[in-house]
């Protein structure tokens, strides 16, 4: 087990009706002025909007309020939420939404208390922030893992870039998790959130490392929770069990936990958002679950014994010692399966990917034939070309 620091800052305040509670949780940690920052409308639609600023009003906290975020938030409102918020004199940034707006938040909150950098240069990797404005959510998608994660992915609709970076300065200070929100959320986009949550798992389980027994426990227990009750969401959306269960794997899945005495790199989601970067109207889970079967295909010899045991106590895939690529293979194509009877695509072409962009997107998720991704298998441009072929 290597070294590691785990540190969950953030605090969580899960269970019905917890969002009639955020202006006491907002006031707690000294707001004067505070961005309430959404997406598209659902949240002003639902009535939530209405909840959660009237709950501002009753601890007499001032806000202003900011829509708009898309499913891949992007920088010109990041930049227009800064302005805002410095014109406003904004100290909380608080994100009602899914992780599009959670980032675009964590986006915003940095920008503003780093006022001499180009909050852009964050993503590139030119700078770290080294402050931020406190900020919140009141969370209404299971997905990203953003409320607790230390990630913040933003794309740059001039050229399609698509770029994520960790920072202490990135974790909210509060989550609020009613899984009650999250019934209205269709099949769909609860499918794609059923993906993405478990790949943040997936790709930690298969990142270089040893002697992580609980570790590995705890992944294969989150990766299996999500599975089972992400189609339980698509059967029964008003499950509250089941939505529970997937809004708190959301957040275990990307916290950190799952990592703990390994190395780390979310390599698909490398190449997933070169994909959703370029085509916006691509759902990150979906352009996950079209991209990793064919990454596993690619990498898993290299690694077979982590496949097989991911076969064996995540698929209960008995192992056949005297032909233990079959045992890999037949797990891989039961995730794919899997993917499949939940509505999901399995090859970029059912994403609407076009051939030629194959070499382009290879082109820049190697960052002009200049980045490696690690791994078991480490990847440079030559094998993202094939796997992004075989993913076709």
């Amino acid at each position: 087990m290597d070294n590691f620091i785990y540190d969950t800052p953030t605090k969580v305040y899960f269970g019905k009706k917890e969002e009639e509670n955020v202006g006491k949780y907002v006031a707690a940690l000294g707001a004067k002025k505070v961005l309430v920052h959404y997406g598209s409308g659902s949240a002003k639609k639902s009535g939530l909007l209405d909840k959660v600023t009237a709950a501002l009003d009753a601890e007499k906290i001032a806000w202003v309020e900011l829509g708009g975020v898309k499913a891949n938030p992007e920088l010109p409102l990041v930049r227009q939420g800064i302005e805002l918020c410095k014109k406003e004199g904004v100290d909380f940034v608080l994100a009602v939404g899914g992780g599009s707006v959670l980032d675009s938040s964590k986006a915003i909150a940095n920008g503003v208390a780093n006022p001499d950098v180009d909050v852009w240069d964050f993503n590139l990797g030119k700078a770290q922030p080294k402050a931020t404005l406190k900020k919140g959510c009141v969370l209404t998608l299971s997905a990203a893992g953003s409320e607790m994660s230390n990630s913040c992915v933003i794309t740059n609709p001039e050229d399609g870039d698509k770029r994520g970076y960790g920072s202490p300065f990135n974790r909210m200070n509060f989550a609020i998790e009613n899984p009650e929100l999250t019934y209205s959320v269709n099949a769909y986009q609860t499918a794609c959130g059923t993906v993405d949550i478990a790949m943040h798992t997936i790709e930690r389980y298969f990142c270089p490392g040893s002697d992580t027994q609980l570790t590995d426990s705890i992944a294969e227990a989150v990766i299996k929770t999500i599975n089972s009750a992400g189609v339980e969401c698509i059967k029964n959306p008003e499950n509250y069990e089941a939505r529970a269960n997937m809004m708190w794997a959301s957040s275990l899945a990307h916290n950190g936990l799952t990592q703990c005495g390994r190395f780390f790199q979310l390599t698909v989601h490398q190449f997933e958002h070169e994909v959703s970067g370029m085509y916006p109207e691509v759902a990150h889970g979906a352009g996950l679950a079209a991209l990793w079967c064919s990454w596993a295909r690619y990498v898993y010899k290299d690694s077979l014994d982590r496949f097989l045991q991911y076969a064996k106590n995540v698929w209960n895939v008995d192992i056949d010692f005297e032909h233990k690529e079959e045992t890999v293979l037949k797990a891989i194509k039961m995730q794919e399966d899997f993917y499949r009877s939940i509505g999901m695509p399995v090859s970029l072409r059912e994403l609407g990917v076009k051939k030629e962009d194959l070499e382009p997107l290879a082109f820049k998720c190697s960052r002009g034939k200049t980045r490696t991704l690690a791994g078991y298998k480490p990847l440079a441009y030559d094998d993202m070309i094939e796997i992004f072929n075989m993913a076709y």
